[in-house]
């Protein structure tokens, strides 16, 4: 399944909104048997889901997909030929829908339920998936010293703490309202769910998990993330005055599965940790640089006031791709901290922008060989925390026969190890070095 979110992972917000989304008006009968029908060998509770889709309205006959099995398991699949940009889905926006502010805590309650209007719909979520966050502590270790495992423990302490203060605030204090126990167990479920299903249009902080169509899977061949759109006026057999509509980015055969992209600029560690799985696509192999503006630096208020001007702060991160150009502010950024000595008279005697300007370009040999030695050294000192080497990790791949957790963290500690190897040759030609 899908999500449209913001592609940055590493701070989970505590005031999303969270809506999911449901038709409330009833299907016509006419052709209600052949609508219901589905594929035999799809499990019964995706029988008994797509039922429910049905009388809720969620579909009708003119909806051109339905469940179907598929190389990643479950997914959706044209009933007919589709068009690029053909609408396969409408959505009544507010029709139905639930805001819910401790997203984590509502959909653990709907879980167990027995009475949930979503009963349906939770039987088919699965119990996990293989985002790094579920990972044992035997298979976390096969990403040591990657940046995915620092940022996989900062979510994990982010959920923790965030049931902790659920619990003491909202739980132990309205036991009448819970008459089944909610564990940290039932919160980490919850919260990779709703990482990995739900859609958002207006950013981060407005998300929607919209049964039946999160089943979309993702594909490398859909480039464009253009694929929901908030429209006006009849949506298959209805009307409402606003729905959200969800549109094929592909032209599809009968037969095809409706594919959608999960996020063009989200690395392979972004799509590990919210999805539970990676790309072979080079493109996603990606390292974060961060480089932060001396707090005992003389110059420090100079120094952060330039690089404000310039939508920077006095710790900023730039994402290095592989075989990809370095971001343009990296080396302004990069001169502006090393800044000093006889170099600083450039923050002495000129205005903070025309600073920046100087700074695309180098500023000194001291200052120019002083920043390739920084990034050098860094790049060392972050593969030397790897246990394998790249070499170690392509045999490994070659092999095969890898469990999809371990090529998870295969392919995304040799991506991280390319794209540092990269950096490091990057800066050791600019100064002749070898």
């Amino acid at each position: 399944m899908a999500s449209v979110f913001s592609s940055s992972f590493l701070c989970p917000l505590k005031t999303t909104k969270l809506r999911i989304i449901q038709s409330s008006q009833k299907p016509f009968l006419i052709n209600s048997l052949q609508l219901r029908e589905l594929d035999p060998k799809i499990p019964q509770p995706v029988q008994t889901f797509w039922k429910w889709l049905c009388d809720e309205g969620v579909v009708s006959i003119k909806t051109p997909v339905k469940p179907g099995i598929v190389a990643e398991g479950l997914g959706l699949v044209a009933n007919r030929d589709i068009s690029k940009g053909e609408t396969v889905l409408g959505v009544p926006k507010g029709s139905g829908s639930t805001q819910i502010k401790l997203q984590n805590l509502k959909l653990g309650i709907e879980k167990w339920k027995d009475d949930s209007k979503w009963k349906y719909y939770m039987a088919v979520l699965p119990e996990s998936t293989d985002s790094t966050i579920y990972w044992s502590q035997e298979e976390l270790s096969e990403i040591q010293g990657t940046q995915l495992l620092s940022t996989t423990l900062s979510v994990k302490e982010y959920v923790q703490n965030e049931f902790q203060n659920v619990e003491e605030q909202v739980i132990l204090g309205n036991k009448q309202l819970f008459p089944f126990p909610i564990t940290l167990d039932d919160f980490f479920w919850a919260f990779g769910i709703l990482r990995s299903r739900a859609f958002s249009r207006g950013g981060i902080q407005n998300l929607m998990l919209v049964p039946f169509a999160d089943l979309a899977n993702h594909s490398v061949k859909v480039t464009t993330e253009d694929h929901i759109h908030e429209i006006g006026g009849p949506a298959g057999l209805f009307s409402w005055d606003l729905l959200f509509s969800f549109q094929s980015p592909l032209k599809l055969k009968a037969g095809d599965q409706f594919l959608i992209q999960y996020g063009l600029n989200k690395s392979n560690a972004d799509m590990a940790i919210g999805y539970g799985f990676i790309e072979p696509n080079s493109a996603r192999d990606a390292f974060t640089l961060t480089l932060e503006i001396s707090k005992t630096d003389d110059f420090n208020g100079d120094k952060l006031d330039i690089a404000e001007s310039n939508s920077l702060g006095e710790t900023a991160d730039f994402d290095i791709k592989l075989g990809q150009s370095l971001p343009p502010s990296l080396f302004p950024y990069l001169r502006l901290v090393a800044l000093g000595g006889t170099d600083n008279f450039l923050i002495e005697s000129i205005s903070g922008n025309a600073v920046w300007n100087l700074l695309e370009l180098p500023v000194s040999r001291a200052n120019e060989e002083l920043i390739c030695k920084v990034v050098r050294d860094s790049c060392r000192s972050a593969l030397s925390g790897y246990h394998t080497t790249i070499e170690e990790d392509e045999k490994l791949m070659k092999e095969g026969n890898l469990s999809s957790r371990l090529q998870i963290a295969v392919g995304v500690r040799a991506g991280e190890k390319k794209v540092l190897q990269q950096l490091g040759d990057i800066f050791r030609k600019r100064t002749g070095t070898r």
